[in-house]
């Protein structure tokens, strides 16, 4: 039961060195599930793309990057009690409070870090109005740089330059940001890194093809029952057993952001064709989208075939659209 993302490798490199041109300072991202590729193997494209940082979102994930021989940026902040190592010198820690800077300038080894300043995002990061508490805790580390985590709507490269010319006047260092466009960080001055993950890693959508696996086709007659749940068909059908369900991330999603009449009425519609039991798949047969027959299973789904489509053989490929930052697939085939 495979679910293969197929990549056009040649297109794909081509944009990641397009993204490195045009972002100096650029810091690739690989957290998560690697952004659908894995972090090991974003690990060995940042090595080849010659970048000196590589982040990662957790500590246990440092493991994962081991493949990158550069520094390895922490974003999620230091606390006392997540056990994170302190003493690995290629790893560099974003701090957020002030007491956990306390703590860490009170270490012997001087431990490389990042002071986060908090944004509009709110989140984590010290407050700028206290930003002059951190001046005399930075002799006990090594402080190499302020770090920006900023929202994707608004002025955020106003708030950026904000926020780092307040926190340089505390003491001269380079500014990390995220959410920046490209075309902007100029305007932020010298000393600027910028993290980018998505844009990078899923900025060629044109390069990236997730398929699927039909393993069975089954002919039902009405009245005919299928599944865990035992539905049936008034009128019969054609059901397919594919390749990919909830352990690939497989019709997991997580709650949209609704702002238009548009999104609210495609929203109010797609919930009450599922409390009568109709859910869309990401499964395309024939360019035309396809409806599950019951929730996906752990490793496999169950859809119907539309009307009047080719009925597919075992073995043949389904086209899947995928949400990248949370599937799994089985195999990254690289053409």
């Amino acid at each position: 039961m495979t679910l293969r993302m197929h990549v056009d490798a040649g297109r794909w490199r081509r944009h990641l060195q397009a993204t490195l041109a045009a972002t100096p300072g650029l810091v690739p991202v690989a957290k998560g599930n690697g952004y659908g590729f894995g972090i090991e193997m974003l690990a060995h494209e940042a090595t080849a793309l010659g970048v000196d940082t590589l982040a990662v979102g957790t500590y246990p994930e440092i493991d994962s990057a081991a493949g990158f021989g550069g520094t390895v940026l922490v974003l999620s902040p230091w606390r006392p009690f997540l056990g994170a190592p302190k003493d690995d010198r290629r790893v560099l820690h974003t701090v957020s409070r002030l007491d956990d800077l306390a703590e860490m300038a009170a270490l012997p080894h001087r431990p490389r870090v990042l002071v986060e300043v908090l944004t509009s995002m709110r989140r984590h990061g010290i407050p700028a109005e206290r930003l002059d508490e951190v001046r005399p805790l930075l002799d006990g580390v090594q402080l190499e740089g302020w770090t920006v985590h900023l929202p994707l709507v608004g002025d955020t490269t106003s708030e950026a330059q904000r926020l780092i010319d307040r926190a340089r006047s505390v003491r001269e260092a380079p500014a990390w940001v995220s959410h920046v466009p490209a075309a902007q960080l100029a305007r932020l001055g010298d000393g600027i890194r910028s993290r980018v993950g998505t844009g990078l890693w899923l900025g060629a959508p044109g390069a990236l093809d997730v398929r699927s696996t039909v393993l069975d086709v089954h002919n039902l007659s009405p009245g005919q029952t299928f599944g865990y749940r035992q539905r049936s068909l008034r009128r019969g059908g054609v059901l397919l057993v594919v390749s990919g369900g909830t352990a690939h991330g497989i019709a997991l999603a997580a709650p949209s952001a609704v702002s238009t009449m548009r999104q609210r009425g495609i929203a109010a519609a797609e919930g009450g064709l599922q409390a009568l039991g109709r859910a869309r798949s990401p499964f395309i047969l024939d360019g035309r989208g396809t409806w599950f027959a019951e929730p996906p299973h752990m490793q496999c789904s169950m859809i119907l075939l539309p009307s009047g489509a080719p009925v597919p053989r075992p073995g043949d490929d389904v086209e899947v659209r995928v949400r990248h930052t949370i599937a799994h697939v089985d195999e990254v085939v690289l053409h």
